[in-house]
Parts: structure tokens; sequence; C-alpha cells
């Protein structure tokens, strides 16, 4: 498993439908599920939970929590499951995470994730790896980041996923938390010098693949969220760019088409369309017929009744554009 690229878990966003659309467009990525609390697992709905298609894989599951013993129990269920990695959410700023005592407060606690992470690896054959920040509040950032990794490393935990800012945990938003604290790759840079038999993974305000390959140059990998997620079309150029490999596709339009087939299977259990086509909205970005696009997939997927034929007509405003552009 290559963690040189991968798409982050964002909550409400990569559900399964969001990672087979992005599988699409790229053979090579690392995907990861949204982040799913020990307690949802153990408690909760764990077959919807952890569903998800054979065509994902490389896939990995995300879980957040604190408790060592449920964490092992929920990563066997990931293991079990066919998932290949089972990655443990120590980013999380919002405050739901902090009264759960998971998340971005455990920073604080890098022995109490030492231990869950212990008891996950002991549990599992299947890689164990953390996703963190750089420290949280008042924290000093290289004391606090080289400590926690030094600290669950001597787990045997090999492969972090660094979020290049600081988390504030009272007085920011989620949202906040995702744009104001300043980023400080050099920082995990250093990380990646001082620990070189670690895999240091970058997190954090990356947009382009041309960011991604620079990157590289420092660290292992790089993460990437919101920019895969509102411009899922970067995705196509992954392959080639960071792999040397031929890419997955060749047009918007053809991966699109190669979505439908997803998409009517999931229409005959059930599934209604827009929680499907929701993940498509940003393909088109930075196109003039872009708008129109989105409009009409907005517009008519919530309707009942909906069916594939609404990603036809949204994609007849782009045939029709493409064709009065070449005239």
């Amino acid at each position: 498993m290559t963690h040189r690229f991968s798409v982050a878990p964002m909550m409400d966003w990569t559900d399964r439908h969001c990672r087979f659309f992005h599988r699409i467009l790229t053979r090579k990525a690392q995907l990861y599920t949204e982040m799913v609390t020990s307690a949802a697992l153990i408690h909760g709905p764990r077959e919807r939970l952890l569903a998800y298609d054979p065509a994902e894989h490389p896939v990995a599951v995300q879980i957040g929590g604190s408790e060592a013993r449920d964490l092992a129990q929920c990563a066997r269920m990931a293991e079990d499951a066919g998932f290949g990695e089972v990655n443990l959410n120590i980013g999380c700023p919002s405050e739901r995470v902090l009264r759960g005592a998971f998340g971005a407060c455990l920073m604080r606690e890098p022995d109490l994730v030492a231990d869950g992470v212990a008891a996950m690896r002991a549990a599992v054959k299947i890689p164990v790896t953390v996703k963190c920040r750089i420290g949280v509040d008042d924290q000093e950032p290289r004391d606090a980041l080289f400590g926690f990794v030094e600290r669950v490393a001597q787990t045997g935990c090999d492969t972090f996923f660094v979020h290049a800012r600081k988390a504030w945990l009272k007085g920011l938003s989620p949202k906040d938390n995702r744009e104001i604290p300043p980023l400080d790759y050099g920082l995990v840079y250093e990380l990646k010098r001082a620990r070189p038999d670690l895999t240091i993974v970058i997190n954090g305000g990356v947009m382009t693949l041309e960011e991604v390959r620079k990157h590289l140059a420092h660290v292992d990998g790089v993460m990437m969220g919101r920019a895969a997620y509102h411009s899922p079309w970067i995705l196509a150029g992954v392959d080639a760019a960071l792999f040397g490999a031929a890419p997955a596709l060749t047009s918007r339009a053809q991966a699109l088409e190669a979505f439908k087939p997803y998409v009517a299977r999931e229409l005959a259990k059930g599934t209604a369309l827009s929680s499907m086509t929701r993940h498509v909205l940003g393909l088109f970005n930075g196109l003039p017929w872009a708008r129109a696009f989105r409009r009409h997939l907005s517009e008519n997927a919530v309707k009942r009744g909906a069916g594939v034929e609404v990603i036809d007509q949204a994609l007849d405003f782009v045939r029709e554009s493409d064709a009065l552009a070449a005239a």
C-alpha cells in the first residue's frame, strides 16, 4: 500500500458513493472513509458504516476513539470487512470530538494514544496509522508534534499523517480550524528529517498537483482534502503525474459515463440520486458551463423518481457548449 498520494477522510463528504467516483478518476490514490467513531461501530449499524464497493481498493477506514479495548475491537471489524488499513483520527477539532475525548484533544495525551495504537496493532495484521495535528491550543508545536510522534512510534506504528496546522479547540469552529491557524509545512519536513525511518504524509492547504510534487521532495506522501472534493477532476491527473501510470480516463464526460452503471445499481437498491450526484457537482469547475451543469443536477436529482437520465441531461449542457465552442 502506498501513501504517496491520498484523498483525506472528510466528514459528510467521503462516503462510499464519493469514493467510488474518485476511484473512477484515479486507480492509484489511497482513499479513506469518513471518520466513524468507535462507539458508532460497536453499538450502531456497523454493516452500513463499513459498507464499500470492492472497486474502491486501496481503501482505508478512519476511526475516532480513545479506549484501547474499543479501538482494538473496531480495528478487527475493519480488517474483517476487508479494509487494507485502519487510521486513528487525532486531528479533528470539533466540539463534538472534544466532548467525546477523541480527535485533536488527544494530542495532549500521547500515552493514551499509544495504548490505543498498541491495542489495535495487536488485534490486526493490516497497518494501523495515525492522523494528527502539529499541536493544539497553547502547545509549542515542535515539542508537541515531535513528542507525540516519538511516543506513538514506540508502539511500532510507522506512518503518520500530519495536518500542518494547530487545532484551536475553543474559539474556532471546525471550518475555521481548517483555514485560520497558519500552516507550518517546514515543521513537518523537519519531522521527516529527524525520523527518516517513519513514513510522514503531509496534509493541509494542498490545492494543486504541482504543490504535491514540491512537498514530495521533503516527505513521503501528500494527503489532499477539499481541493480533491470540490474540483475532483484534479484526481484524473494523479496517476500520470505522481505514479508514472497511464491516466484512468481522458475526459470528464467519460468519468460520468463510467459512474452511470454504479448509479443505476444504487438506484435499484433505493439510494437517492442526489446522494450520489452531489459528489460530482464540481467536476466541470473552471469551465464556462460548470454552473449550468451544477444547477441542473442540484435542481433535478432531488426530485421524486429522478434517475440516470438526469446525468445525461446535465451532460447535454456540456456537449452543447463543446459544440458551440468548436463551431
